[in-house]
């Protein structure tokens, strides 16, 4: 009650690093997919069915999947991986509408000067479609940062400081739900650590277009 929140920051930059380091290259290998290839039923069905399923759901088959099957446990880990899955329906779809829009042009201009398809993926397409992937990145980080119910059953309650990415890890919107729900007069520090977390979102949607923006 008396203690800072300095490690529940840390475990929290750590579950939101997890989560992009996995939703990153798959949801870009997906979305690209998706917007190339004719055939994407089944894809596209499964992205559309887990952007409907609710956040508890998610954390309870990330609880049995990661914690239990695999023997994360409680961990940031599992807590990170459990926030990708949740995560990457809504990056998929927006990042394949910035494929999407590229003109098909410019795909006859780098097949005519003999332009392998990794090599126009890299130098036309994501460079044309970096606007929707930096929309994508900025709401997948909203949605993680904000993330309650699937953190409670994967990273745990745990407010010590994390040494590895196995220890369990409280995320500050685990820790503003605590306060508010099991702490007598935790309000106040609710409210503390609620501006502590827009400001953390604020950062990283900030150095996340800053990043996207220098390597285009």
């Amino acid at each position: 009650r008396k203690g800072g929140i300095f490690p529940i920051i840390i475990s929290t930059i750590l579950i939101l690093s997890v989560c992009l380091i996995v939703v990153l290259p798959i949801g870009l290998l997906t979305a690209i997919y998706l917007a190339t290839t004719k055939d994407t039923s089944i894809v596209r069905r499964s992205v559309e069915i887990l952007s409907a399923v609710p956040s508890i759901v998610f954390g309870l088959f990330g609880n049995a999947l990661f914690s239990i099957y695999l023997g994360l446990g409680f961990s940031i880990l599992s807590g990170g991986l459990t926030l990708a899955l949740m995560s990457l329906p809504l990056f998929i779809t927006t990042v394949e509408k910035g494929v999407r829009a590229v003109p098909k042009r410019y795909h006859q201009v780098g097949a005519s000067l003999g332009m392998s398809y990794l090599t126009m993926i890299k130098f036309v397409i994501l460079p044309y479609a970096l606007p929707s992937i930096i929309v994508g990145l900025v709401l997948s980080v909203g949605r993680s940062l904000a993330e309650t119910a699937a953190l409670i059953f994967t990273s745990g309650y745990v407010d010590r400081m994390p040494e590895s990415l196995f220890d369990s890890g409280r995320s500050l919107s685990v820790h503003i739900y605590d306060l508010s729900m099991n702490v007598p007069g935790g309000d106040l520090n609710a409210y503390k650590s609620s501006f502590v977390l827009v400001i953390l979102i604020l950062t990283t949607n900030t150095i996340v277009s800053s990043g996207l923006r220098a390597w285009q």
